[in-house]
């Protein structure tokens, strides 16, 4: 892996000196010691609250475990108050944070936690099931479990739990001898100070796994200097916004997920308040929440934008103090973004990233919105639109979009061939997304390189007719793909979701003939009842392609 690489902080962007992510959190915590930091399932912990809870974790991982500095300890938990608590705890004590996905399944779970070396794990008990089926095969120890309410008072906290427990069901019986109780942990050290660590911006905060979409997840090795760059370069496009958008912050995505991770350190940057929603797909409680918050901020992607608009009640919310939308995890398409504008008068910042970018690349910077584009790249971030021979492309001709800046990753974990493989002779990440330049330095992706489908020697793009499909009144969600064709090698597949009554199929490839080229039209069109999604909202469309190929094998 490449040394410099995840090794230094712009001096440009850092007014407050920081070295590591806890350097970010002491002064949040100093500075804004009786603000609300976050809130979940009711309770709020403020910063002074959140900073004791942090020091008693921080205190048990150094007196009662063998853990040392550079250990590596899982967080499987949804977006419960005590993530930060943990998160910042194993920090403070000089632990290497593994994210994990609570719907991972064992087999996923065994492949991360073994693969991460983690020696420790933070579960939520409706997954501890699931770990108790893999634990003999990873190299994990220590085992503390939680439930939802267990930072709550006396009264919720077992109304919560049994509410969890009993009425739905949610937590199947496990065998974990030796497991550790969260709640009883943090209790423990209550008031007491851990013995400081010594933190360099080149150490290991965070082993982000990609999302698996295309294979076998890897871990990304994000270090304290990549988390903290991406999070000032997010402060800077932010100073552009009006004072207090971060105020009060709502946070539907899973803060074990890059994106909401490293926003949640933008908003601690500003002393904000994050509103973590533990369950978005739950729209009706999703706004019922909502209703609870003058909400100056809201960070979602294009399918929880779209999901929200249609709820009827959502309209009714107030959006007197609302100023900042952030989307990004996947394309935003046009439709989205007029209707969001539409209900809540507020423009959508589209961004975009990677997690091997941790994850910011680029943005639409407050007061430039371009509709369609991914924005400008943010400070202290080079991008080179490259062709297959590796040589940069005329603007407005796509290419394959490069990125070097002190977010990009210092490499795979443990995958010093497939870290190689991706970067370029002269320090470029390639992103494997097909990009153009157009004028003003903006960036629109065109597509993924891999997702792209070739008609008789003709590239077609899914986001682009996919985009063009959503904006049509039938349709509430939809996703392109290719499949196989005799005729012209392959051929463009929709896949869709109807808003309510299916629309004739000739009649809608006739609409799509005034906005889209020939060989862009799709050749097959299926409606279902759901598209197969990410736990972010994200379609899958190699499942789609998956279930395409068993369908006619069958």
């Amino acid at each position: 892996m490449d040394n410099q690489r995840g090794s230094h902080i712009p001096e440009s962007l850092n007014r407050y000196g920081y070295s590591n992510i806890i350097d970010v959190f002491e002064r949040a915590c100093k500075d804004y010691a009786l603000k609300p930091a976050f809130t979940s399932f009711g309770r709020t912990l403020n910063y002074a609250e959140l900073h004791e809870l942090v020091n008693a974790f921080a205190v048990y991982l150094q007196r009662e475990t063998d853990l040392k500095p550079g250990d590596r300890i899982a967080i499987q938990l949804p977006n419960l108050i005590q993530y930060p608590v943990v998160l910042f705890g194993a920090l403070k004590a000089g632990l290497v944070i593994v994210n994990t996905n609570p719907l991972y399944s064992p087999r996923e779970m065994q492949h991360q936690f073994a693969d991460s070396g983690a020696r420790a794990l933070v579960i939520h008990k409706s997954m501890a099931h699931n770990a108790e089926k893999i634990l003999a095969n990873t190299n994990i120890e220590k085992v503390f479990l939680t439930q939802v309410g267990d930072l709550h008072g006396f009264v919720k906290r077992h109304l919560l739990n049994a509410a969890v427990k009993y009425l739905k069901k949610m937590e199947p019986e496990f065998y974990l001898p030796g497991a550790l109780h969260l709640r009883q942990v943090l209790l423990k050290y209550i008031g007491q100070q851990p013995e400081p660590v010594s933190i360099k911006p080149s150490d290991t905060a965070v082993l982000q796994y990609t999302g698996g979409t295309t294979g076998l997840s890897k871990g990304a090795v994000l270090s304290h200097a990549n988390l903290i760059s991406n999070m000032l370069q997010g402060v800077d496009v932010l100073d552009e916004a009006p004072v207090g958008c971060v105020e009060t912050t709502i946070a539907p995505l899973p803060l074990y997920h890059i994106y909401a991770f490293t926003i949640s350190l933008v908003v601690m940057g500003y002393g904000g308040h994050s509103v973590l929603i533990p369950n978005p797909r739950d729209i009706d409680g999703f706004v019922k929440e909502l209703k609870k918050w003058q909400m100056t901020a809201f960070m979602g992607l294009n399918t929880l934008f779209i999901g929200m608009c249609n709820h009827p009640s959502f309209r009714t919310i107030d959006f007197s103090q609302f100023t900042l939308t952030i989307s990004g995890g996947c394309a935003l398409t046009h439709k989205a973004a007029d209707l969001w504008k539409e209900v809540t008068g507020c423009e959508i910042m589209e961004g975009y990233g990677l997690t091997e970018t941790s994850p910011v690349v680029s943005i639409n910077r407050p007061g430039a919105i371009q509709l369609g584009t991914i924005g400008v790249p943010v400070a202290a971030t080079e991008v080179a639109i490259l062709d297959p021979e590796g040589e940069p492309v005329l603007e407005g001709t796509p290419g394959e979009l490069c990125v070097k800046g002190p977010q990009v990753m210092v490499g795979y974990w443990q995958r010093e061939r497939e870290t190689q493989a991706c970067f370029t002779d002269d320090g470029y990440f390639m992103t494997g997304d097909v990009a153009v330049r157009e004028p003003g330095g903006y960036l629109r992706i065109v597509d993924r390189a891999k997702d792209m489908i070739l008609v008789s020697g003709f590239n077609v793009y899914p986001n682009e007719v996919e985009d063009v499909f959503c904006s049509h009144p039938a349709i509430l969600e939809c996703a392109a793909i290719g499949v196989a064709d005799e005729h012209s090698g392959e051929a463009v597949k929709l896949i869709a979701v109807a808003r309510d009554e299916i629309p004739d199929i000739k009649e809608l490839k006739d609409w799509s003939k005034e906005r889209l080229t020939r060989y862009k039209i799709p050749k097959y069109i299926e409606f279902v009842a759901d598209l197969p999604k990410t736990n972010v909202g994200k379609v899958l469309r190699r499942k789609l392609k998956e279930q395409q190929a068993a369908d006619k094998v069958a």
